[in-house]
């Protein structure tokens, strides 16, 4: 076999410095680096990585209305959203381009474009040359995520070329999706 017909990929499981946006951004550009001196073409992260899940929704109460300690954690956790028009994600995009490394990055999106007021679960594809490709936005969050995660489309439904190999990222369940 020849370099060309195989890819070396990394699965980066570590936890988020939770509901820290640059603390979690900082791992995430160790695990990167990690992952390029060991050879790898491509290092996946899990969902929701930055800043961390909402977990909370299921240990507190969540749901309640009007609610002083839910809006709070909730108004914290927009802050520390990645909104890829203030740049969050360019210091990754920098590393994936000087060390040659795809990236699937999983991000609690806030995006401007769309009036900054929702939050997406994403999964960011960053090519080699540092170039976002796309944004898959979860297509149905499920249970709690609801709460505060709004349901994302099917254009972020994309395949990326990397060698001779098509790669792609679903989120979660969306695994057990078969349209998807």
């Amino acid at each position: 076999m020849t370099s060309s017909n195989l890819l070396k990929v990394a699965l980066a499981q570590i936890s988020p410095v939770w509901l820290d946006k640059a603390a979690t951004l900082e791992k995430v550009k160790t695990s990167i680096t990690d992952a390029a001196a060991q050879g790898c073409e491509l290092v996946v992260f899990g969902e929701g990585l930055v800043p961390g899940y909402p977990f909370w929704l299921s240990m507190t109460n969540g749901s309640a209305w009007d609610d002083k300690v839910q809006k709070e954690i909730h108004a914290h956790y927009l802050r520390n959203a990645v909104q890829f028009e203030s740049g969050d994600l360019l210091e990754i995009q920098e590393l994936a381009k000087k060390l040659k490394i795809a990236i699937y990055l999983g991000i609690i999106e806030r995006p401007i474009d769309r009036g900054g007021h929702s939050i997406y679960c994403s999964l960011v594809y960053i090519d080699a040359d540092g170039e976002i490709k796309s944004v898959h936005r979860k297509l149905q969050p499920t249970y709690e995520e609801r709460l505060t995660w709004s349901p994302g489309d099917g254009n972020g439904l994309q395949v990326h070329s990397l060698k001779e190999f098509t790669v792609g990222g679903l989120n979660c369940w969306e695994n057990w999706m078969p349209l998807a």
